[in-house]
């Protein structure tokens, strides 16, 4: 991978100057790449990653196992990119083993959610089962630990 798009991806939050500095390039080099990557569809967007305990937010997250029958012609690609589409679904991967789909869902509490997978994803066409596992607290987010307080707990030594 690019230096650039590790730095990138490490810290989003670096200024150009600091990344020119850093890969020994002119800020304009520097923007001119980034603005290049984004045009090409390499870089498809930045994010925050908050700890919502302190932001005061209700947001409830699900993670739901898919099971799904491919389409002929199409595979699982159509009905992946299609349960991606709606706005409650934040992620959506392919995977192996025994589901198909690894689906992360946000709303605003837990009735929002259970009404999606009910009334949104276990009527799509081609959906055979679904397993929905409920986010309970966050540890670490996109490689960022979270900071609870933690009292570090050691046994007494005994003789």
């Amino acid at each position: 991978m690019d230096t650039l798009l590790k730095l990138l991806r490490d810290d989003a939050s670096l200024k150009p100057a600091q990344l020119a500095a850093m890969l020994n390039l002119t800020e304009a080099e520097v923007a001119a790449k980034i603005k290049s990557l984004e045009a090409d569809g390499t870089i498809l967007g930045y994010r925050t990653v908050l700890n919502e305990e302190k932001v005061g937010g209700d947001v409830v997250r699900a993670v739901i196992e898919v099971k799904i029958t491919p389409e002929r012609g199409g595979g699982f690609d159509r009905l992946a990119e299609r349960i991606a589409k709606y706005d409650e679904v934040k992620t959506c991967y392919l995977m192996s083993g025994g589901y198909d789909l690894l689906v992360v869902l946000e709303g605003n509490n837990l009735r929002a959610l259970a009404t999606f997978v009910a009334e949104k994803l276990a009527t799509v066409q081609g959906v055979i089962s679904t397993s929905t596992h409920f986010m309970l607290k966050t540890y670490k987010e996109q490689g960022v630990l979270m900071g609870h307080a933690q009292a570090e707990e050691r046994l007494a030594v005994t003789p």
